[in-house]
């Protein structure tokens, strides 16, 4: 798990030009702080505990202002700048290296069950963009600010 953390501070590092010390990355930044208890409330999730998920990722919502599903699937080095208002669901699946900024939803456009996939790898979005339905975001994609999808 450290290793894990290691690796998303030092993705902020990379992303943000504004981040300073680790000391101020680890208690200073939500994104980072909604992806550890993401982290948490995910493992919960697969275990079964699916009420304690929920809650747990309600408080992390109320920490952050960012609210990621225990049941969505984020990949390495993922980075939310800027966070407040970003909505994750729980069909999302985050590749690798994917950087969101604030506003952003990811989410499904019917009441139907089943996996709506949004795979990322490498991609960036911009403030306000909303993700929705079954699409598949590809390698290196730059969504820009207030798009839908």
């Amino acid at each position: 798990m450290f290793k894990n953390i290691k690796e998303d501070i030092a993705s902020v590092f990379d992303r943000d030009p504004a981040a300073r010390s680790t000391f101020e990355v680890l208690t200073c930044y939500p994104g980072l702080h909604a992806r550890i208890l993401h982290r948490l409330s995910n493992r919960l999730w697969h275990a079964n505990f699916k009420w304690l998920a929920r809650f747990l990722s309600h408080i992390a919502r109320w920490f952050t202002g960012i609210e990621i599903h225990p049941g969505a699937t984020i990949g390495r080095r993922f980075f939310i700048d800027h966070g407040m208002g970003v909505v994750i669901g729980e069909t999302a699946e985050i590749g690798d290296d994917v950087t969101l900024y604030h506003g952003v939803t990811l989410g499904g456009t019917s009441w139907r069950h089943g996996k709506r996939i949004q795979h990322w790898v490498t991609a960036w979005c911009g403030g306000g963009a909303k993700i929705l339905g079954p699409i598949c975001i590809g390698a290196g994609a730059k969504i820009g600010s207030n798009a839908v999808v």
